[in-house]
């Protein structure tokens, strides 16, 4: 695992990123879906209503500060899936 770090420990993290427009959190949403974790790698996926969504770098940027706050030297990747 990623430096000890737990699929429970980026769900927590993550758990505090805010939607930017609804007000609600990605993982109140349900937006957060598998995050594997092998090595140092985290794949993240996140469920997109559509692939060109216009604030989707902004999610992306957010969900990646929160994993990075847990330390270690985690390679992070996050994939964008349709709903």
């Amino acid at each position: 695992m990623a430096n000890n770090i737990t699929e429970k420990e980026i769900r927590r993290a993550v758990a505090k990123v805010m939607h930017p427009k609804i007000g609600h959190t990605l993982a109140e949403l349900e937006m957060i879906k598998e995050i594997p974790i092998s090595d140092n790698k985290v794949v993240l996926t996140m469920a997109l209503p559509f692939l060109g969504v216009p604030i989707r770098d902004y999610r992306v940027h957010s969900v990646q500060e929160a994993v990075m706050k847990l330390g270690g030297d985690i390679q992070l990747k996050i994939k964008g899936k349709c709903l």
